[in-house]
C-alpha cells in the first residue's frame, strides 16, 4: 500500500514562510508529475503548483513569484517553498502524486492526507 506523507504545515505571521515536504511510504518504482493542491474552508481544491519528473513547473497565478515547487527524485520527495506568505494562503494543503509502483506497469494517482496552513498574526 501506497500513502504521501505530508509535513511542514502550521501557523505562521503574515510575510513569513513554511516549507512542507510530501514523499511516499511503501514500495514504489518511479513518480512522473508531483503537485501540490490547497483547500480553503467552503472552496473547490485548487492546484497550487505541479512539477513534471523532468523538472518542469507550472504555478497558480495566485503564488506565482512567492511559492517554488521542487523536488528531489533520488529520494522521490516533492517540496513547496512557500515565501511572503498571506491570509488568504491558509487552506489545507494535499500532495498529489502519479506514482508507477511496477516496472511497465500504468502510474497511480494518490493524494496525500492533507496538512494545513495557517497564515494569520
Amino acid at each position: 500500500q501506497v500513502q504521501l506523507v505530508e509535513s511542514g504545515g502550521g501557523l505562521v505571521q503574515p510575510g513569513g514562510s513554511l516549507r512542507l515536504s510530501c514523499a511516499p511510504s511503501g514500495r514504489i518504482f518511479s513518480i512522473n508529475a508531483m503537485g501540490w493542491y490547497h483547500q480553503a474552508p467552503g472552496k473547490q481544491r485548487e492546484l497550487v503548483a505541479r512539477i513534471t519528473s523532468a523538472g518542469s513547473t507550472n504555478y497558480a497565478d495566485s503564488v506565482k513569484g512567492r511559492f517554488t515547487i521542487s523536488r528531489d527524485n533520488a529520494k522521490n520527495t516533492v517540496y513547496l517553498q512557500m515565501n511572503s506568505l498571506k491570509p488568504e494562503d491558509t487552506a489545507v494543503y494535499y500532495c498529489n502524486a502519479d506514482v508507477v509502483r511496477v516496472p511497465g506497469f500504468l502510474p497511480r494517482n494518490y493524494w496525500g492526507q492533507g496538512t494545513q496552513v495557517t497564515v494569520s498574526s
